[in-house]
């Protein structure tokens, strides 16, 4: 592993039964990159997230983070580096603020001024008193990501962030974790959207039936894919 890297995945095997839901054999995300995976519904990009989380164990293989392979019970200073938003995050039933202090006072710690120092950056500084209940879809969406960011991780996984958002919390998210990534926060996301894939990436994959079927700069990814898989659900006719 270089120093570049902060991920280093090797023959990783995650099987339910019989059914291998995901199949990658040897990858590395660079540290500072934004590597979005695009894919089909079912394809196994929620379950890959997980698995660099560690909330679930790989069956087969290993995942490196700086150097350090993964295991059961997780190391503490990796868990702490690497935070994660859900597709459909779970609050609370309590004020803003209690829902972004909580991860800082499970680790011991206080910090009102963390606390809203990120929900100025995603623009609810001005709901920290409301309750949870209270807030839309997309101030939902804006709070887990305050949550997963006041704990300073050096690495953010998004399972499709603004899946069901509106175009006005679409945009916001997107500059948000834009930001995040300007300012050295290494990003992995999975989503369905190829425009969104486009607008973010720096690095990119396909992933069809758990298995990556190509990993490249966005650049070459999205406009001069090698394998015809990837130039088929880039432009809409994916069959497979």
């Amino acid at each position: 592993m270089t120093p570049n890297n902060i991920f280093k995945i090797e023959n990783l095997e995650k099987k339910y039964g019989e059914r291998k839901v995901v199949d990658i054999k040897n990858i590395y995300v660079n540290n500072g990159d934004f590597f979005v995976i695009v894919g089909p519904s079912g394809a196994g990009k929620s379950t890959f997230l997980r698995l660099l989380k560690y909330l679930e164990e790989p069956t087969n293989g290993d995942i490196y983070f700086e150097g350090k392979k993964l295991s059961n019970p997780l190391d503490v200073n990796i868990q702490r580096n690497i935070s994660m938003v859900f597709q459909r995050p779970e609050f609370l039933k309590r004020s803003v603020f209690e829902n972004v202090e909580f991860p800082l006072w499970i680790r011991g710690k206080k910090d009102n001024e963390k606390v809203e120092k990120v929900l100025g950056q995603v623009d609810i500084g001005n709901l920290i008193r409301e309750k949870t209940s209270s807030l839309s879809g997309g101030e939902l969406q804006r709070l887990a990501l305050a949550r997963a960011m006041v704990v300073d991780p050096k690495v953010l996984l998004l399972d499709e962030p603004t899946a069901n958002l509106d175009p006005y919390n679409v945009e916001l998210i997107e500059k948000i974790v834009l930001n995040l990534n300007k300012a050295g926060k290494t990003i992995v996301m999975v989503t369905h959207n190829v425009f969104q894939a486009k607008r973010l990436a720096s690095s990119a994959g396909l992933l069809l039936n758990g298995k990556l079927v190509e990993v490249g700069s966005a650049d070459t990814f999205f406009n001069t894919p090698k394998d015809a898989r990837v130039k088929d659900f880039l432009e809409g006719r994916m069959v497979y």
